[in-house]
């Protein structure tokens, strides 16, 4: 197991790091590597070990970093106008085109 001391971790957070590792183990990351990547995503997501030192209930785990995929894209085009929108596809589609025929007439 990666270095230290994972009696700290909920069962859930030992698991969550199991099957992240599993998971970058099937991408070809050699174990070693793999264990230390999933623990460090873990400790990014809950921020370390959870286990409650004394009575009462424990900080729930959450996965912020697992959520963000889909708040980060699409800000830029959401921002400008459809007129905007439609001019810069219309540019991006005449781009493609003379490109394509550049390449056509080189070989």
């Amino acid at each position: 197991m990666s270095q230290g001391d994972k009696s700290k971790y909920t069962d859930k957070q030992i698991r969550k790091a199991e099957h992240i590792a599993e998971s970058y183990e099937a991408r070809g990351v050699p174990e070693r590597d793999a264990e230390a990547r999933a623990w460090a995503t873990v400790n990014k997501d809950d921020g370390g070990g959870k286990k409650p030192g004394g009575s009462g209930r424990g900080k729930a785990t959450r996965h912020p970093a697992a959520h963000r995929g889909g708040a980060v894209g699409g800000k830029a085009s959401a921002s400008r106008t459809a007129e905007e929108r439609s001019a810069s596809a219309k540019k991006g589609a005449a781009t493609r085109k003379r490109n394509a025929d550049a390449a056509r007439h080189a070989s």
